[in-house]
């Protein structure tokens, strides 16, 4: 009896740390943590005077429940195709760690509350973008996956909103410098996503998704969208500087990292193998985060 309860005791922390690795890839920590990165630099940047803590408290755990809510949602959409292919055939639902009917529950549920939470702890504007990004990542975006090869740029819509709304939450108004840090998202998706598509696109073919790298066999139109897109980065980059967001630092670092990032993208359009995709893939995640350490760094 001694050696069974150890047994149970010693098997209780196994299974939390195996049931909050169910729940990480269910809504997606990674990206999650991603999305509240943007929002609360969108925020601190449209704050002004000191900072009100309170806001900025309501409107991550609004963002970050919505965020949770629509992960889940879109893998319980997914998880068919998700069980065909080798990088997501071992998230929770095609592995069969969590009930389909969990999921929806669970993922209606904290979306809900998430939206609900951005309207009375921020401000309605920004529960209306919450809701905009919502809908369109899970009924626009997700099936557009099996349709078209815009769906890249379709989604990069509601991936780039998150800075406009912790700019929302912070000034209660669209102004375009809120707009430019959502154009600033926007631009880096492009590249970030065709590496992704390019390092995986068997596995894309498996799953019945429809990219670009998928119908473009010899790569030429995804080596050029990965270039104009990184090109069109680097002066959107800029605006930060030029509606006085942020200053010279931050204007001669987004130069910098503008143009390394470029040079990548253009290295991945000459070469078109998996090594150039995936240092494309890794400039597009360190570019980001420098990026917006400047800008926050170097803020007026």
């Amino acid at each position: 009896m001694k050696t069974t309860a150890q047994t149970l005791t010693e098997d209780a922390p196994a299974a939390d740390k195996a049931r909050a690795g169910v729940l990480s890839e269910l809504f997606k920590a990674r990206l999650t943590s991603l999305v509240l990165l943007t929002t609360l630099v969108g925020f601190y940047l449209g704050q002004r005077g000191g900072m009100n803590w309170l806001l900025l408290i309501n409107t991550l755990m609004g963002t970050g429940l919505l965020a949770c809510g629509a992960a889940a949602l879109n893998q319980y959409l997914e998880r068919d195709f998700d069980a065909l292919m080798e990088r997501t055939a071992e998230r929770p639902l095609p592995a069969g760690l969590i009930q389909p009917q969990t999921v929806v529950v669970l993922g209606g549920v904290i979306s809900v509350a998430g939206l609900l939470w951005l309207a009375f702890g921020a401000n309605l504007l920004t529960a209306v973008l919450g809701a905009v990004t919502l809908i369109s990542y899970l009924f626009i975006y997700t099936p557009l996956k099996r349709k078209t090869t815009l769906n890249t740029a379709i989604g990069a819509i509601p991936g780039a909103l998150p800075p406009l709304m912790g700019w929302t939450a912070a000034r209660g108004d669209l102004s375009i410098e809120g707009w430019a840090l959502f154009a600033i998202l926007f631009f880096w998706q492009l590249p970030h996503f065709l590496a992704i598509a390019w390092m995986y696109r068997e596995d894309y073919a498996r799953g019945g998704f429809v990219m670009l790298p998928l119908v473009d066999r010899d790569g030429a139109r995804t080596g050029r969208s990965a270039v104009s897109h990184t090109l069109g980065l680097l002066p959107v980059s800029l605006s930060p500087f030029v509606f006085q967001v942020s200053g010279a630092l931050y204007l001669f670092g987004a130069l910098v990292l503008g143009l390394v990032f470029l040079w990548c993208a253009l290295r991945f359009a000459r070469q078109l193998d998996r090594l150039s995709a995936r240092r494309l893939f890794f400039a597009s995640i360190l570019y980001l985060p420098l990026l917006l350490g400047l800008m926050v760094f170097d803020k007026r």
